[in-house]
């Protein structure tokens, strides 16, 4: 069977069945292509609650952004097609870990990633994207009156932010990183801009600083999406320092701009565990325990109110 016959198999039971499927930009494109909404983790889950109106949603992401959707929309059912597919940064941080570093620095705020474990959330003060990063550290710290936050699990997003905000971020823990954005070094956009001379060069804040000291552009995927959408006619090329499903997306959006990959094989592996198969099983066994995230309430009404905080500070 061919995609294209997979996919429109998928469409129509998603009819049948009232199911909205939610794809990350990281996504294979042929996955991107059925999804009824496509976004970064936050933004995704914020879809779930305020757009999609079934009971049912397919959440095509890794595990956290599947329980993130979960905590906000308490009341439907997250599926998720491979549960297998976890995030190596978020399995940085603990509970227990959060808590060592409270005792370690009490007083403090506990800033926390969203690309974490709910149980983790629910240690938290107040949670951040790679977007907003910034400006809730700024606010936090604000409301307690200190110039230090405890920051996770992604060092390099604490380093960024430190660096943008001028608020110490202690990291926890200091070699939290995402294995994708770390593997790209300054050689590979020098080697690749001096091919592409007149390349706009976009990284993610996850990188480290000597790349995005060198970048044109630093943001979310969603932000560097943004930043393409918004161009001028004169930019006409883009490398890219992100996983590499965004560049697809992209490729399909702006078809009269060009991407390139700040280097070979960006792949985020655990987000590429999801295909068209596995989807089309879950539309057809809903009631497959196996597929549905679920966080227990004790966490999930923890975790909803760091959550919440962030969206009132943004």
């Amino acid at each position: 069977m061919t995609f294209k016959q997979l996919q429109e198999e998928i469409l129509e039971l998603k009819r049948q069945n009232e199911v909205t499927i939610l794809a990350h930009y990281y996504q294979p494109i042929e996955i991107q292509e059925i999804a009824d909404y496509l976004g970064d983790s936050l933004g995704l889950s914020q879809t779930a609650k305020e757009k999609a109106n079934t009971d049912y949603i397919i959440f095509a992401g890794v595990d956290f952004m599947a329980e993130t959707a979960s905590i906000i929309n308490q009341n439907k059912h997250i599926m998720i097609p491979n549960y297998e597919s976890y995030c190596p940064m978020a399995s940085f941080l603990t509970p227990e870990k959060v808590k060592e570093f409270k005792d370690r620095y009490p007083g403090l705020p506990v800033v926390v990633y969203v690309n974490s474990t709910a149980a983790v959330k629910a240690e938290s003060d107040v949670c951040c994207t790679s977007s907003n990063a910034v400006k809730i550290v700024e606010k936090i710290s604000k409301e307690f009156n200190v110039q230090s936050v405890l920051f996770g699990p992604d060092a390099n997003l604490a380093d960024y932010t430190e660096q943008m905000s001028g608020i110490q971020c202690h990291k926890m823990p200091e070699e939290g990183h995402c294995y994708v954005h770390s593997q790209i070094k300054t050689e590979h956009l020098i080697d690749i801009q001096s091919q592409y001379p007149n390349a706009k060069i976009l990284v993610h804040p996850e990188c480290i600083r000597e790349v995005r000291e060198i970048a044109d552009f630093v943001g979310s995927t969603s932000q560097m999406y943004n930043r393409v959408k918004n161009s001028t006619q004169d930019e006409k090329e883009f490398i890219i320092g992100t996983e590499e499903g965004l560049v697809e997306r992209m490729a399909q959006d702006f078809k009269d701009k060009h991407f390139y990959l700040a280097k070979d094989k960006l792949i985020c592996y655990n987000m590429k565990k999801h295909n068209l198969e596995l989807i089309k099983y879950v539309l057809e066994n809903l009631d497959d325990k196996a597929f549905e995230v679920r966080v227990p309430s004790e966490i999930a009404n923890r975790a909803i109110k760091p959550i919440e905080k962030m969206l009132v500070f943004s």
